[in-house]
């Protein structure tokens, strides 16, 4: 272990982020009755140009009388690029009251990005004597957001979380694929005249992965296009969840049940995670670094992982 200690990541549940358009106000009670963790509450891709100003408005009111009960309640800005951004922040800020949890901001390239909000942000709270300071989520959907990828998850204490945005990242790639997610027709590798197919974002969300958990960031697998799609969706997140992510979103109600069943570690997992951990706490009243159980080595290393999965079953137990 580096002399530097890895930060421990925020200690809540993440496993499903529910999104859905501020122009929508339909959906909002349907989203605070779902069993996501997470409500992201949308100004950006969602949401038309000409009801841009009319949504933030509807997202302010939901805020503030909706019953979200112990949810977390975040908001999608608009990017930094855009005219919408700034207004976004100040008046949800200003008037959505403590109940607002976190600030999504989308198509982070650089950690100045978050820099600049981070001010924007910090002067309200001071100017308004708001106690309860607002968190961070950002998504990587751009070449420069994944090249500068651990810059960013060290740029703000408010970084709480970090997603990856699959299409606008694949448009900025020039990546070859309309889908959202999952694997890809063209992307296989060819033996013996049999195709298998492997994962094209595998790449780019290990790097996430590694940059979240250098800095005490929690990490979270994005959007899943087809929601037609259980199987895809339900592998996609298995991989996301091998890899070490926390969660994923979901773009469709019926994704919310598929996430919380693949980021909740089951209970045959559990009990064998605390069978080796009450098997290292024997082998080391006897003196040993190392036991057997169930035919395979198991060590100081062992302690560590089994201790990943009993916590993490932990912490959701505790928030139900």
């Amino acid at each position: 272990m580096s002399f530097r200690l890895q930060p421990q990541a925020p200690a809540f549940p993440n496993r499903c982020q529910l999104f859905g358009p501020g122009s929508n106000t339909k959906l909002f009670a349907k989203m605070a009755a779902s069993a996501a963790d997470v409500i992201n509450l949308d100004l950006e891709d969602s949401v038309a140009p000409d009801d841009k100003v009319q949504a933030r408005a509807n997202i302010i009111e939901a805020i503030r009388t909706v019953d979200w009960g112990n949810k977390i309640i975040s908001v999608r800005i608009n990017g930094l690029d855009t005219p919408w951004w700034y207004r976004d922040v100040v008046e949800v800020m200003e008037q959505a009251g403590d109940r607002l949890d976190r600030i999504m901001i989308p198509k982070v390239g650089c950690g100045a990005d978050l820099y600049a909000v981070d001010a924007l942000v910090t002067g309200i709270e001071r100017a308004t004597g708001r106690t309860k300071p607002v968190d961070f989520e950002v998504i990587i959907e751009s070449a420069a957001g994944i090249a500068h990828v651990e810059e960013i998850a060290a740029a703000s204490p408010r970084l709480k979380a970090m997603s990856l945005g699959a299409a606008d990242f694949a448009a900025s790639m020039g990546m070859q694929t309309t889908g959202i997610g999952g694997t890809q027709e063209d992307y296989y590798m060819l033996r013996e005249g049999q195709k298998y197919w492997s994962d094209p974002w595998h790449w780019a969300q290990a790097a996430i992965v590694a940059a979240c958990r250098t800095h005490g960031v929690l990490p979270v697998d994005g959007p899943f296009g087809d929601f037609s799609d259980d199987e895809g969706y339900r592998a996609q997140a298995l991989r996301s969840a091998t890899l070490g992510m926390v969660g994923k979103w979901a773009i469709h109600p019926k994704q919310i049940a598929l996430a919380n069943e693949v980021f909740t570690p089951p209970e045959a997992k559990v009990a064998e995670a605390r069978a080796i951990l009450s098997a290292m706490e024997e082998a080391k009243r006897s003196g040993a670094g190392a036991t057997v159980y169930n035919g395979r080595l198991v060590d100081i290393a062992s302690i560590k992982q089994a201790e990943v999965i009993v916590k993490q079953a932990e912490l959701i137990a505790a928030s139900l």
